[in-house]
C-alpha cells in the first residue's frame, strides 16, 4: 500500500513539476515577445537619415559646407528637438573622399548595416550618379544635395530620387541671360566630368537659342593645377566672353588673370562660387554673372536665422554657396515626414514629395512632379569691391524667379 502512495505522490508531484514548467516557458515567450516588440518599437521611433559628403579630398569645403547646412537646416525645422511626429532623428554622416567607388561602399555601409530610411548627398556629381541605383533597389527616397549634373534627374532618374539642389540647366539658362546675344561668340571652359559636360551642354543650347555662337568648348582634367595650354587655346579662338564652370579648390581664376584674359578683349563671365574661389577673382571686379546663393541675396526670415546661427556657432563665418543647401535638404525630408505622420517608406512618400513646396534660405523651392527636381530663386549679380571684405563680393542685380530659371524635364 505505501507503493501505491508513493507512486501516486511521485505522478502528482511531476505533473506539478510539467505545469510549472510550461507557466515558466510561456512566461518567458510572452518576456521574449514583450521585448521583441519593445526593440521594434524602439527601433520605429527613430528615424535615422545617411548623408554622403566628400569631408575629404578636392570637394571637401563642399561637404563640410553641406554638412553644417543640413545640421542647421534639422534644428530649425524642428525647432531645436531633432524630433519629427514624435520621432528622434538620427544623422549618420560617410566621407565619400570624392570616389564614386567608395561612395557605393558608403551608401551600401548606410543601408544595409545602419539601416537608414534617407539617402542625402553628394557634393560630387560622379558619386551622387554611382549611388542612384542603389536608392531604388531598396526603395529608400534619395535627397540629391549639392550635385547638379542633369542627368541626376535626367536620363540616370528613378523615382526615389529628389534634387533640393539646383541643376546645370537652372545655372546655364542664369547665365545665359547675362551674357549672350544675336551674334555674340563664346567659349566656355569646364572640368572634364559629367558636372562639366552638363554645365556646357546645358548652357550652349541656353546659349544658342538667344543667337549666340559658341566657338571652343574647352574641357580640363578636373584634378589639374595647370590650366595653361587650355587658357592659351581660349585665348586663340578669340572670343567675345569666356563662359566657365568649375567646382572644386583648383580653380583656374588666378592663371586666367595671370595670362591677361581680359587684356585680350575677353569678358569673363562665371557663377559667382564660394568664398573660396572667391578670394581668387580680385581681377575679375566688375564681371556680371549670376549665383546660386550668397549670404546677403535673399532677404527672407529662414536665410536671416541662418547667418546669425552660423555666425554664432561658427567663429562669425557666414555660410557659403552650399550651406543652404544643406539646410534646404534638412527642411524636405521633415516637412515630408510631417506630412506623412512620420511614415518614411519610400513608396509612401513619393506621392506625397511630388509637387511638395518647402520654406528654404532661398525662399520657396517647390519639387516639380515630372522629374523631382527642386524649382527655385538663382540671383543676377555683378562682383563688385565692398568695404571690409577681402575678395569680390556678389551684389544683386534681381532675383531670378523659379519660373525664369526652370530647366527642361529631360528624363523621359
Amino acid at each position: 500500500m505505501k507503493k501505491v502512495w508513493s507512486l501516486l505522490f511521485l505522478c502528482l508531484f511531476m505533473v506539478v513539476l510539467v505545469a510549472c514548467s510550461d507557466n515558466d516557458s510561456e512566461k518567458n515567450s510572452n518576456s521574449s515577445d514583450s521585448n521583441e516588440s519593445k526593440n521594434t518599437s524602439e527601433a520605429g521611433d527613430t528615424i535615422k537619415l545617411g548623408v554622403l559628403a566628400s569631408l575629404t579630398g578636392a570637394l571637401e569645403s563642399y561637404g563640410k559646407q553641406t554638412q553644417r547646412g543640413f545640421e542647421l537646416g534639422l534644428e530649425y525645422a524642428t525647432n531645436g528637438t531633432l524630433e519629427v511626429e514624435g520621432k528622434k532623428i538620427e544623422v549618420v554622416w560617410e566621407d565619400t573622399e570624392t570616389k564614386p567607388e567608395v561612395a557605393v561602399q558608403k551608401a551600401t555601409k548606410l543601408l544595409e548595416d545602419d539601416g537608414v530610411d534617407f539617402l542625402v548627398g553628394s557634393s560630387s556629381s560622379g558619386d551622387t550618379l554611382a549611388v542612384l541605383p542603389l536608392a531604388e533597389e531598396y526603395e529608400k527616397i534619395m535627397i540629391v544635395e549639392p550635385a547638379v549634373a542633369d542627368s541626376i534627374t535626367g536620363s540616370e532618374f528613378n523615382q526615389y530620387i529628389f534634387r533640393t539642389a539646383r541643376n546645370s540647366s537652372q545655372d546655364a539658362y542664369a547665365a545665359a541671360a547675362a551674357i549672350s546675344g544675336e551674334g555674340v561668340k563664346i567659349a566656355t571652359f569646364a572640368p572634364d566630368y559629367s558636372f562639366g559636360w552638363d554645365g556646357v551642354s546645358a548652357f550652349k543650347t541656353a546659349a544658342e537659342k538667344l543667337g549666340a555662337e559658341i566657338v571652343l568648348e574647352e574641357f580640363a582634367d578636373p584634378a589639374a593645377t595647370d590650366f595653361t595650354s587650355n587658357i592659351q587655346k581660349i585665348i586663340d579662338a578669340k572670343p567675345d566672353y569666356l563662359f566657365v564652370v568649375w567646382a572644386g579648390a583648383n580653380s583656374p581664376w588666378q592663371q586666367i588673370s595671370d595670362m591677361k584674359v581680359q587684356d585680350k578683349g575677353i569678358k569673363i563671365s562665371t557663377g559667382a562660387p564660394d568664398i573660396i574661389a572667391l578670394k581668387m577673382m580680385g581681377s575679375l571686379v566688375g564681371m556680371e554673372g549670376f549665383s546660386v546663393y550668397y549670404h546677403t541675396l535673399p532677404n527672407n526670415e529662414i536665410n536671416n536665422w541662418l547667418v546669425e546661427e552660423h555666425k554664432k556657432r561658427y567663429n562669425n563665418e557666414v555660410p557659403d554657396l552650399f550651406t543652404p543647401g544643406g539646410f534646404s535638404a534638412a527642411v524636405a525630408i521633415v516637412e515630408a515626414l510631417k506630412q506623412s505622420g512620420g511614415d518614411a517608406d519610400g513608396n509612401t512618400l513619393i506621392p506625397i514629395m511630388e509637387g511638395m513646396s518647402f520654406e528654404t534660405p532661398k525662399g520657396t523651392m517647390t519639387f516639380r512632379k515630372e522629374d523631382h527636381q527642386a524649382l527655385q530663386t538663382m540671383y543676377s549679380v555683378k562682383l563688385e569691391k565692398v568695404e571690409g571684405v577681402d575678395y569680390p563680393v556678389p551684389v544683386l542685380i534681381r532675383e531670378l524667379s523659379p519660373e525664369e530659371t526652370e530647366p527642361p524635364i529631360m528624363n523621359k
